[in-house]
């Protein structure tokens, strides 16, 4: 056999199988194969992979490595050492190697190897034809799904996305297209169309719908999507959002050790960053608006977090989380998408609490629902509204104000008794949210500032005591009183 090695550098003779059945690999490609005892191949899992006897696949990578730039990044190597070992290989890939094939893109990078990409037939032809449409006048992108966000970002169409091999591929493209709240038609409804098994006596084209093609059964390593035409254009920023999760995953070792139980302290923190932030705005001060953005950016990355661990357990995707969500907000809203005729924000409330009884099980209690994590404060006026809902409730705030007295009293009754007084200071607590509820305050809120308060005002009594020479732990309580009466009339609130 004649040598291909050129003068100083291995040869990479690259060949294209087609994109279906032996039919559509060419005469050129299996010439080129002929001539070549080292033959590799990209994958197995192709109706021609046969052709090429004798070969060496890469498919035990797809099952190694954390990423497909990490597979595709391995294979050059490999190749590139073998070419130096033997002088020159055969590298075989499914379609054409001139069309989406991040291997062969990468190895003509290489200025140590003579890369010779011999043309295929790819599956562009083939899906011309199945469509019927002339691919220049109707204007056609072709994008590869790995990529899409990315790749597509602000396109309404005509699309042709290939590499859509798996479906959390389709997910994953659904995630990147926002609902329309234009009045076009929305993402859900889109029609698209999933070309399967093109080239091959399997071949089929499956008509569905944005919403519901990741759940078409049968969907492969030859499948592809055609989307004619987007109503809202591809949203690339919240993608780079999810891929920066999933990356950070894979990755990086503190985030790989992490369960959905461990990250629990991290999405409390995160919560009550958020309240900070927004305890912190203010109305003439747009700046402020920076320490919000930041923490509601903390916050859902603890979200995507969460879903990203999903993910890779093959439980749920970030795109379940938010059609979930979406479906459910839909359903609650018949004022908003549906007949339904609301008087007041009370009414939607009321409507709104009416549909979540009617989602649960008739045996359900009053309080399912109530996640008992809530701070104790929370707890106790989330509990405190739902029985009020269904009449358990004082007429007014009068009974509730005369409650906080008659607990406490109880208390002051119970003080020798330490395991009743921490019942009876409960049941106070308890009576002093009641109050707060029929007053319109949030309890949570209003303990937080009053504790607010107290530091800023101790804070000042700390530094007049400093500056004057006045030791705090043996001053008294006369001293004590007299700075905080003078650290009150100097702070507001």
């Amino acid at each position: 056999m004649a040598s291909f090695r050129s003068a100083d550098r291995p040869v990479v003779d690259v060949v294209g199988l087609g994109p279906g059945d032996a039919r559509h690999t060419t005469a050129a490609t299996l010439e080129v194969i002929s001539r070549h005892r080292h033959r590799f191949l990209r994958t197995e899992i192709h109706p021609s992979a046969h052709l090429v006897e004798n070969a060496h696949s890469f498919d035990y990578l797809y099952e190694q490595a954390d990423s497909f730039e990490e597979v595709y990044r391995q294979i050059v190597e490999h190749l590139a050492s073998h070419a130096h070992e033997h002088g020159e290989l055969l590298y075989a890939v499914p379609g054409s190697p001139l069309v989406l094939e991040e291997t062969v893109s990468a190895l003509r990078r290489r200025d140590d190897l003579d890369v010779r990409v011999h043309p295929a037939t790819g599956f562009l032809d083939l899906v011309w034809a199945a469509l019927h449409i002339d691919p220049v006048e109707t204007g056609v992108t072709l994008i590869d799904g790995h990529r899409f966000a990315n790749a597509a970002a602000g396109l309404h169409g005509p699309l042709l996305v290939a590499h859509t091999h798996a479906p959390w591929v389709l997910s994953d493209i659904k995630l990147s297209v926002d609902h329309d709240g234009d009045g076009e038609q929305p993402a859900d409804d889109l029609p698209v169309t999933l070309l399967m098994s093109l080239g091959t006596d399997a071949e089929r084209l499956v008509e569905t719908t944005w919403s519901e093609m990741d759940r078409v059964d049968g969907i492969d390593h030859l499948t592809s999507l055609w989307v004619p035409q987007l109503g809202t254009p591809v949203a690339a920023g919240y993608q780079r959002f999810h891929l920066l999760a999933r990356t950070l995953r894979e990755q990086c070792p503190w985030d790989i050790e992490q369960t959905h139980r461990s990250l629990v302290p991290y999405l409390i923190e995160e919560a009550y960053e958020v309240v900070d932030a927004i305890e912190g705005l203010d109305p003439d001060d747009p700046a402020t608006d920076t320490e919000l953005i930041g923490e509601l950016g903390d916050l859902l990355y603890q979200i995507e977090f969460h879903a990203t661990i999903a993910e890779q357990e093959g439980r749920f995707t970030i795109a379940d989380v938010t059609s979930a969500v979406h479906d459910k907000l839909v359903r609650r809203h018949p004022h908003v998408f549906g007949d339904a005729v609301v008087a007041d924000a009370d009414a939607v409330t009321a409507n709104w609490e009416r549909l979540k009884r009617a989602e649960r099980s008739p045996d359900a209690s009053v309080f399912d629902g109530v996640p008992g994590s809530l701070p104790a404060l929370s707890l106790a006026d989330t509990v405190q509204r739902k029985a009020a809902k269904v009449g358990f409730d004082w007429p007014d705030v009068d009974g509730a104000l005369a409650k906080v007295s008659e607990e406490a009293a109880e208390v002051v009754a119970a003080r020798d008794d330490d395991e009743a007084v921490r019942e009876e200071m409960g049941d106070l607590l308890f009576a002093v949210v009641n109050v707060a509820r029929h007053l319109g305050v949030d309890p949570e809120s209003a303990l937080r500032a009053a504790v607010a308060k107290f530091r800023r005002r101790f804070d000042l009594v700390d530094t007049l005591a400093r500056e004057r020479g006045i030791d705090l732990a043996t001053s008294g309580l006369e001293v004590l009183d007299a700075l905080w009466d003078e650290a009150k009339g100097q702070t507001s609130g």
